[in-house]
């Protein structure tokens, strides 16, 4: 079983998981692109009971695009957005994929929340979805 490290930019909260992830993909909700700074998150999700948070993280309770709890955990310090709880997603713990030490592990398997996307993001070949996948 492999292990999987990372941690938010200044190094005071680091996690590691073993295994492969269980899913990762690309969401455009307007509430990613607001919390990444960016056109969207790119995520990997893995079972909570994996995953080793080390280093005190902040949380903020927060509610996604389709209305259902999401709990953003990110650095205090540096501010990196390390983490998210999903209500619909329970037992899933969503790592964002820039701040694994090795990004080249991040292979999408689908887009999102396309709904929201920004006009000039390009998809690809890979599934789209406007919301949540069913």
């Amino acid at each position: 079983m492999s292990r999987t490290e990372g941690g938010c930019l200044c190094g005071k909260v680091r996690y590691g998981f073993d295994g492969e992830p269980a899913a990762a993909m690309v969401c455009h909700c307007t509430h990613c692109q607001k919390q990444s700074g960016s056109a969207f998150s790119t995520i990997i999700g893995v079972p909570e009971s994996a995953l080793e948070v080390r280093g005190t993280p902040t949380s903020y309770a927060d509610s996604g695009e389709s209305g259902k709890s999401v709990e953003r955990i990110f650095c205090g310090t540096c501010g990196s957005p390390l983490i998210s709880k999903v209500e619909v997603a329970p037992g899933m713990a969503w790592i964002k994929a820039g701040t694994l030490d090795d990004t080249g592990l991040f292979d999408p398997a689908m887009h999102i929340w396309t709904r929201s996307k920004q006009c000039w993001v390009d998809t690809g070949a890979l599934p789209a979805f406007d919301t949540n996948p069913a």
